[in-house]
């Protein structure tokens, strides 16, 4: 009987569908390994891949600088996935898709649009009739690579979100109720009439919540695909070496303008030798044969470009 090999991974919620869709697939076809992976949030996985609890972390919000001095030995990010954060919403008797521009959306995460029934809603969806509701704002409340993205976003298209709120994985919320996970906010904006929240795209589709289009820095208003982040990921000419890098707000006819790499935190040299070895295959396997799994579950699978080196840079973790 083989020796069972046990990874622990921890981080973020984006990209755990198809995280446990690969970590299963790949047990299948090599059943002496298994590896486990809690949906934490990234600002849990970035903490665990620090204090040396775990043999990855995940993570969609890059690691700052600041977090990789603490670190005691080498931290890589590998690129995995392409995701898209999307505005999704439950607005009483508004069934179809909401057109968001971007000083719309931080106006109401700033808490300035309080009613749906606002003029600035009105004006890029004619034709719909909004209720006199109040919006309720819902976010993430544990540190979050959804958050870093959506406020990297709204960081990029607001001035006044820029200098009052900025960007991280944890901010200081104007306001608004806090849900934990991905899963969190999708179940609260199922629940509450009124309420708007962003989640990562998959978790919109498989809970049957609406979500909107946004306009993107070439002035369309383009929803959520495949295609569109594939399109904003093509915006990054060249990648730079340790793969720390933003598309939101991508030019591009096309680029849905909230979309983002999410990143594995693999710690080199590996703890355990043995370990390190089996998590280079598994990285291996995942940025080839587990790359064409992620449509089926709404995720873009990384531009080939950008697979080669990441298959340059797994050799570090052997």
């Amino acid at each position: 009987m083989a020796q069972k090999t046990q990874l622990n991974g921890a981080g973020a919620t984006f990209p755990y569908p198809i995280y446990s869709k690969w970590f299963s697939e790949y047990n299948k076809l090599h059943p002496d390994v298994e590896i486990n992976y809690q949906s934490i949030g990234s600002g849990g996985g970035i903490r665990q891949v620090l204090a040396g609890t775990v043999d990855f972390g995940a993570s969609d919000g890059p690691m700052t600088d600041e977090q990789l001095s603490q670190a005691k030995v080498k931290i890589l990010h590998i690129p995995t996935v392409l995701g898209a954060v999307v505005p999704a919403y439950n607005i009483p008797g508004v069934t179809g898709e909401v057109k968001f521009t971007p000083d719309v959306l931080a106006n109401i995460f700033l808490g300035k649009i309080t009613s749906w029934s606002d003029p600035a809603i009105a004006k890029a969806n004619p034709g719909v009739s909004f209720p006199n509701e109040p919006i309720i704002v819902i976010h993430r409340s544990d540190g979050s690579g959804t958050t870093y993205i959506f406020t990297d976003y709204l960081s990029k298209v607001s001035k006044e979100w820029e200098s009052g709120v900025g960007k991280g994985t944890s901010v200081k919320w104007p306001g608004g109720m806090g849900g934990k996970g991905n899963e969190g906010v999708a179940g609260q904006v199922r629940q509450l009439k009124g309420s708007i929240g962003y989640v990562e795209l998959i978790y919109a589709v498989q809970n049957n919540i609406a979500y909107g289009s946004v306009k993107n820095a070439a002035g369309n208003f383009v929803k959520a695909s495949l295609e569109g982040v594939t399109e904003a990921a093509a915006s990054v000419k060249s990648m730079p070496a340790d793969f720390r890098v933003s598309i939101t707000n991508a030019p591009g006819k096309n680029a849905y303008p909230i979309s983002s790499f999410t990143w594995l935190l693999i710690p080199v040299p590996a703890k355990n030798p043995a370990n390190g070895k089996i998590l280079a295959d598994f990285l291996v396997w995942m940025v080839a044969d587990g790359q064409k799994l992620t449509p089926a579950l709404s995720y873009a699978p990384l531009p080939d470009s950008v697979v080669e080196k990441v298959k340059a840079t797994i050799k570090q973790v052997r």
